[in-house]
């Protein structure tokens, strides 16, 4: 019964960003329909950034008013809101109104406040809900969170999304000229099928959550209760069920960097650092670079575009796969794994920065380093956010929930610097894939 139990921590962590990370990925098809244009992602970072009033709310609630807020109340209420925004959203998203002299999607915009405020709200929610449960069951939920990115993807992919062909412009209606035009492929199912898909989604994540509450194969497999189950059985089973929930680490995962800490393994400069740490690569991973992958990928094609997209999403999951068999809770080790993916980052930057016209632009070569960058720069990072998780869990509750708000507080920080470079100042730059001409 194990086997359920991991299944469905899996489907609560793929509810956590599968509706904003759906929102991403179907927004090609959005921006042509919607008053807002090529706008509305930029209305997107700045809903989600808003919608950090949930987390916040959250975190000084845990910090001034300890036990005074129902974890379970809060669950249902935003998992609940999320699957209701996306079903409404499927028979309202091209609604408009006049606001401010101008029309503006006021029904979409509305929904994706709200689908912001679910999908931040989990990060400080969903984690301290699976220390209930034995260790392991923490890996599988950060599955589950790698697959709320590929699922989505995948359906757009299998929808058409960005789909694009190069045509003669006489061909493709334009009387003006014959050079190249990129024309995009209308869509295999519509719109509002892709959001009824994110409102199911959303309908999986709360019945794996009601399952976990209440199924009993899940009961048994809580920490706690486990441990208190074992210790009513024989005397010697209580140290084997501390040194399970409460792993030390073995010779072959230790380091010099490691020491004691609280409840009994890091200082309170490692904590920081911990931290430290665990901000700079979700900003990365977020924000940052999420910012600027179509201006690093485009320039090599529409397949190098969707190869990389989908190549890096899987490369999340698979990460936590690996740390399921392979954890490595040496600081040291994740520092330097960090510093390797923000390495990938930086190439991926430079290729953004120097769009339309980066190097190896018309070899294979070009094509395959930037899809493999991308994969283990989120590969890589992908390993070190589960491992830093798994190093927080063994600290408790609060630290979890602390967890869930440097995680929302990185990204934050990525997004808003992000934000004005590219919005504001267009600093970079994409070129027509089928009409972009650069110096030989």
């Amino acid at each position: 019964m194990a086997l359920v139990v991991h299944i469905l921590a899996c489907l609560l962590g793929t509810g956590s960003w599968v509706a904003i990370n759906g929102m991403w990925v179907e927004l090609p098809l959005l921006v042509p329909q919607v008053p807002e244009g090529w706008y509305l992602p930029s209305y997107l970072t700045v809903l989600i950034q808003f919608a950090n009033v949930g987390p916040l709310f959250v975190t000084l609630m845990h910090h001034l008013q300890p036990g005074q807020l129902s974890e379970a109340g809060i669950l249902y209420t935003i998992i609940s809101l999320g699957a209701l925004a996306c079903v409404l959203l499927a028979f309202f998203w091209q609604e408009t109104s006049v606001v401010g002299g101008a029309a503006h999607s006021t029904a979409l915009l509305i929904l994706l406040f709200f689908l912001s405020l679910v999908d931040c709200t989990s990060s400080v929610t969903f984690l301290p809900f699976m220390l209930r449960f034995r260790a392991r069951y923490l890996t599988t939920y950060f599955v589950g969170e790698g697959l709320s990115g590929l699922v989505p993807g995948l359906v757009a992919l299998a929808q058409g999304v960005g789909v694009a062909r190069c045509v003669n412009g006489s061909l493709a209606g334009n009387a003006s000229g014959t050079g190249l035009r990129t024309e995009y492929q209308p869509a295999r199912f519509s719109i509002r099928f892709f959001f009824l898909f994110l409102g199911g989604m959303m309908g999986l994540c709360l019945a794996a959550f009601v399952l976990l509450n209440h199924l009993p194969a899940a009961r048994q497999e809580r920490a706690k209760e486990r441990f208190r189950a074992q210790a009513r059985v024989e005397a010697g089973s209580g140290l084997q069920a501390v040194v399970e929930e409460q792993p030390t680490v073995s010779p072959s995962e230790s380091c010099w960097l490691n020491s004691y800490f609280g409840t009994g393994r890091y200082s309170w400069p490692q904590v920081a650092y911990i931290f430290l740490v665990l901000a700079w690569v979700n900003a990365l991973t977020n924000a940052v670079l999420p910012a600027v992958q179509s201006y690093s990928c485009l320039p090599y094609g529409n397949s190098a575009y969707h190869l990389s997209a989908t190549l890096a999403a899987m490369a999340n999951p698979l990460a936590c796969f690996i740390g399921m068999f392979l954890p490595n809770r040496c600081l040291l080790t994740l520092g330097l794994l960090s510093a390797a993916g923000s390495g990938f980052g930086c190439y991926l930057m430079a290729m953004a920065v120097l769009s339309p016209c980066p190097p190896l632009l018309h070899s294979h070569a070009g094509v395959v380093l930037v899809v493999l960058c991308w994969v283990l720069f989120v590969g890589s990072l992908s390993y070190v956010k589960l491992m830093i998780g798994v190093i927080l869990r063994d600290e408790g509750h609060s630290a979890l929930v602390w967890c869930g708000a440097v995680v929302q507080l990185g990204s934050m920080l990525g997004a808003l610097t992000m934000f004005p470079l590219v919005s504001v100042y267009s600093l970079f730059h994409s070129g027509d894939p089928c009409n972009t001409r650069c110096p030989s």
